[in-house]
This record gives structure tokens, sequence and C-alpha cells, in this order.
């Protein structure tokens, strides 16, 4: 029995906010090299602790076993702009020395049954305490602004009825999630037409910065 949550919780806490800070700087980077950003934003998230007594509780987990068979108590999701940006950013952190991919559930070939589509990774990323190295798993989920549109609606209903959806519902669930999927691909059709666009808004953006700024210390002074 886990006796003080505060303690079990914070190497959790650390990993999630380095690695926030870690997936940020990734995009970070490719900005700075004037290439296309894979990565559109980050979240991460501790799951509480009620979620997690009630997943231990559903899936049979004892709380001493917390550690090795709850894979996300640590969660961190990346958007991406494109559906190929995906798979360029799961590549990506294939390749890392700080994190090691151990797990790979690939729901964007294959959907789930209510249409969620997404690509997850299981980690193992060292977190360094005060009394050595922690080794904790987090998972990643990588996915479309518009999965996750889909994917954020579906939760808050799967809350309102507690996985027992009306059939009306989970028909329109699943009807919205191919129109999602039908506007990812449209997007991927034209995806080089937009990135180009972008790339001339961007630089049209920093001319006018450069524009804006003074001359000179007289003009600054003005």
């Amino acid at each position: 029995m886990i006796r003080d949550w505060e303690d079990f919780l914070a190497p959790y806490e650390q990993a999630v906010s380095e690695l926030k800070v870690k997936l940020r700087g990734i995009r970070k980077q490719y900005r700075e090299q004037s290439k296309h950003v894979p990565i559109e934003f980050v979240t991460g998230r501790v799951k509480p602790i009620d979620s997690i007594l009630t997943k231990s509780k559903l899936r049979g987990i004892d709380l001493a076993r917390l550690e090795d068979e709850m894979s996300d108590i640590a969660g961190l999701r990346i958007m991406c702009q494109f559906v190929e940006d995906i798979h360029q950013v799961v590549d990506l952190l294939r390749t890392r020395k700080d994190m090691k991919v151990i797990i790979e559930r690939d729901y964007i070939t294959n959907k789930k049954a209510s249409g969620y589509r997404s690509y997850h990774l299981v980690i193992e990323y060292p977190v360094q305490l005060i009394d050595g190295e922690k080794i904790i798993l987090a998972e990643i989920q990588i996915r479309t602004l518009a999965m996750n549109f889909w994917a954020t609606i579906e939760h808050s209903l799967n809350y309102k009825y507690q996985g027992e959806f009306p059939v009306e519902i989970s028909e329109r669930l699943r009807r919205s999630a191919e129109a999602a999927y039908q506007l990812d691909e449209e997007m991927s059709n034209i995806r080089e037409e937009i990135q180009e666009a972008q790339r001339l808004f961007s630089h049209g953006k920093g001319q006018r910065s450069r524009r804006d700024q003074p001359q000179s210390l007289e003009e600054d002074q003005k």
C-alpha cells in the first residue's frame, strides 16, 4: 500500500517537467534552423491519484506493482499538423539517448473500434534524484490536431456515459472520427503548399519585425 502519494508521484512530476522542456527544445531547434517544425505543441500531466486507483482496480493492478505495470502515470501529448509529422517525431524519439522506447502502439494504422487514432510510445526515462537514478515509465501520445480534437470530445463523453455510449452517440463518434481523418488526409495532400505558405508568412513577419526596429540609438530615443 502506498502511504505517501506525494513522494511516490514526485519522480513522475519531475519526468513530465523535464520531458516537456526537452520536447519543446526539439521544436525550438527546428525553428532556429528554419526547417518545418513537426511538433505543434506539447502538453503533459501526472495522472491524478483517484484516476490511478480507479485504473488499478479496473485492470487488477496491485498498488505495489504500479511502477512496473501502469505505464501512463506520467503522460505527455505531442500535437502535430500532419500525419507525416507524427512518423517523423516517432523516428526522432526512437534515436534519443536520454530515453528508451519499449512499447509502440500504432492506433493510426490500426484505429480502435471507437474511431480513436493516435500513436502511443511507452518509454523508460531516467530521473536523477538526490539518492540516485530512478527509471520510470512514461507514455507519449502523438497525434494531429484533428485527432486530438476528436479524442478530447470522446473523453468528455466517456466520462459522462462511463463507457456505455448510446448507440446513436457511438455511431456519430465513429463518423466524426472518419471525418477528422479525412481532414488530415486532405491536409497531407496539400502539405507542401501549406508549408511553403507558412515559410513565406514567417519570412514576412521577420522582415516587418526588422523594419519596425529603430535604425540607430538616436532614432530609438526620439
